[in-house]
């Protein structure tokens, strides 16, 4: 049986394995560096996914923002990352993830949940709406190196 819970010193090492699933651009040192400064964050929490042999299979990390682009509300909660082993998507583990983080959102008072995905991520597109999640807009960034 799935076990959805807060993330446990124990687990950083997976969560770094995980965070490199969604992030392979950056390496493992970067990534549990960020990851450190997150668990920082009086304003953050972080939910993990095992499986039957407790293995560790997802994660979601959420936390508050003052502003997100389509909601009407301030502050909101936000999921900034959200990952799922291969072998165990389209189980409900990435939706079991997102409850645990929607109900911490819920325990802060915030009436609304915002989340992002990069325009190719075709696969995240379908799960944030396969979730109850509505695609507010559609954005190019920029940057210009000086």
């Amino acid at each position: 049986m799935m076990e959805i819970r807060p993330l446990r010193a124990s687990d950083f090492d997976e969560w770094t394995r995980l965070s490199a699933g969604l992030f392979p651009e950056h390496t493992p040192t970067e990534l549990a560096g960020w990851q450190r400064e997150f668990l920082a964050r009086d304003d953050a929490g972080v939910f993990i996914a095992s499986r039957d042999d407790d293995s560790i299979c997802g994660f979601v990390q959420v936390a508050s923002r003052p502003y997100a682009d389509g909601c009407d509300t301030s502050p909101v909660g936000f999921i900034e990352a959200w990952f799922v082993d291969e072998d165990m998507r389209r189980a409900g583990v990435g939706r079991a993830l997102l409850a645990a983080a929607e109900d911490w959102a819920r325990a802060r008072g915030y009436s609304e949940m915002a989340s992002d995905a990069l325009l190719d991520n075709t696969i995240s597109h379908r799960a944030h709406e396969g979730a109850g999640y509505i695609e507010v807009e559609r954005a190019v960034r920029y940057r210009k190196p000086l």
